[in-house]
């Protein structure tokens, strides 16, 4: 390979999510997701933000679309509002929801732009956690799977790249908190550790539920993926014993041992059960094997990662916290560590033994201090620097072999950044919130002359 260069197939994208981008909360015969409620809620988004209007997308998405095609990309993952499909989260379907996303899968397509399509990123029915409490029930995992079965036999004749669920740790282990309010997303306050790790448990029967109902409903070949957003270990330095505990570490890094485990091998971590005791969820038999449907890709939402060393306590590993001032951008968790692309793909490969399965970065961005100069641009170098660094990461992955084919970026345009409100942008494309002007920024332009090249310029 030309130093630098990616592959004559390799999809470049961006990415987005519907309560992120769309407004019009209220439009269209849709009705609240846990976010509308959420957001809604004095002192859980920064400001007392909402996502509505967000970027208004839901009116805008035409010229959205044209700034897509500017930018060069042929490839954007888009999620799919349930409350939008089926409102109550049960029962009735929208067909206004529907054309909807008709119309937007008919314009991507028009453009010639491949529509990614994620089925679930956070924004449930609010009905349904009137009901029964959300991710706390089984039924939730059935009520996912009809939906989705609504959605791809309305659209699976357009769409043929699905993905069923976004970054499941996120809105169970981040929603879900014992004896304290959740620190990030809508959920509950539970009693026990093990009514967190039930909420994650039914989330990954809706994705089992899930890809079964692609299958069943679509009438084209299409491929089906999880997106995952795994904790990533990396060597501090790659000796051999770092690079064993790292993957040592692994199962115990975040929720990972309890989620992409199960997901992509069919068994929960031994070592996180072993951990967890009494405190692990109840899995009664069937679930794993539903659990663990093949996928035709994996995605990952990759943005940082976790130094390890290798160690003579018990568990052969150490975990290794960050210098004061270690570098980051603009969120709190945000440490700028680019071997988290490469890691985190080897890991899938090696540490899970599933180098059969091809792997996305379905994320990957920034927050940065995005400032408007006179002149009206953003020259976001820090941002630029981010992403050159993290795609030559990736390309490490691919000079290695490692079955990487796509990367999107995270995100198109600055947008609602969940409990964060407006006050984190990490777009490509500046949004005056005002106006709802859109400006794109140095980084557009340099990521368009990577498209272009198709490498990392």
């Amino acid at each position: 390979m030309v130093r630098n260069q990616f592959p004559p197939d390799f999809m470049w994208g961006v990415a987005t999510a519907s309560y992120q981008i769309e407004g019009a909360v209220a439009e269209g015969g849709r009705k609240p997701s846990v976010w509308d409620t959420f957001s809604q809620t004095p002192g859980r988004v920064l400001n007392g933000e909402t996502g509505d209007p967000a970027c208004d997308h839901y009116h805008r998405y035409e010229t959205d679309i044209q700034l897509m095609v500017e930018l060069g990309i042929k490839h954007y993952r888009f999620s799919i509002a349930w409350s939008r499909i089926i409102p109550d989260g049960r029962g009735t379907v929208n067909e206004a929801g529907l054309d909807f996303y008709q119309r937007l899968v008919d314009t991507l397509l028009k453009n010639g732009i491949t529509p990614h399509a994620t089925l679930f990123h956070w924004d449930s029915p609010q009905a349904l956690e009137d009901l029964y409490g959300s991710w706390r029930s089984r039924e939730m995992a059935q009520d996912f799977a009809d939906y989705v079965a609504v959605v791809v036999n309305k659209l699976g004749d357009r769409i043929t790249s699905w993905m069923t669920i976004n970054e499941i740790p996120c809105f169970t282990h981040l929603g879900y908190q014992v004896n304290a309010l959740p620190p990030h997303a809508p959920g509950t306050i539970v009693s026990r550790p093990k009514e967190v790790w039930q909420t994650s448990h039914h989330a990954l029967l809706a994705h089992g539920l899930g890809v079964q109902a692609i299958r069943a409903n679509s009438t084209v070949p299409c491929t089906v993926s999880l997106v995952d957003n795994c904790a990533v270990t990396v060597p501090i330095t790659e000796t051999p014993e770092n690079i064993l505990a790292a993957q040592k570490a692994f199962a115990l890094c975040g929720e990972n041992g309890g989620i992409i485990f199960p997901a992509l091998t069919g068994s929960y971590s031994p070592v996180l059960l072993e951990l967890l005791g009494n405190e692990a969820p109840d899995i009664l038999p069937g679930d794993l094997e539903i659990i663990h449907q093949p996928l035709d890709q994996l995605g990952l939402n990759i943005y940082s990662a976790t130094y390890v060393r290798a160690s003579d306590n018990s568990q052969g590993f150490e975990f290794l916290g960050l210098p004061k001032g270690y570098p980051r951008m603009n969120m709190p968790w945000l440490n700028i560590v680019p071997e988290c692309i490469y890691w985190g793909i080897r890991h899938i490969s090696e540490t899970l033994d599933r180098a059969d399965l091809p792997i996305l970065i379905t994320e990957s961005g920034c927050a940065a201090e995005d400032e408007l100069t006179p002149q009206g641009e953003v020259i976001d170098t820090d941002r630029i620097m981010y992403l050159r660094q993290h795609f030559k990461s990736a390309y490490r992955a691919l000079v290695e072999r490692y079955p990487l084919k796509g990367y999107f970026v995270w995100s198109l345009m600055d947008n609602f950044e969940w409990a964060w409100g407006y006050q984190r942008r990490f777009g490509l494309i500046y949004l005056d919130y005002i106006t709802q002007k859109r400006i794109p920024k140095a980084s557009f332009q340099w990521y368009a002359e990577c498209i272009r090249q198709n490498r990392v310029v």
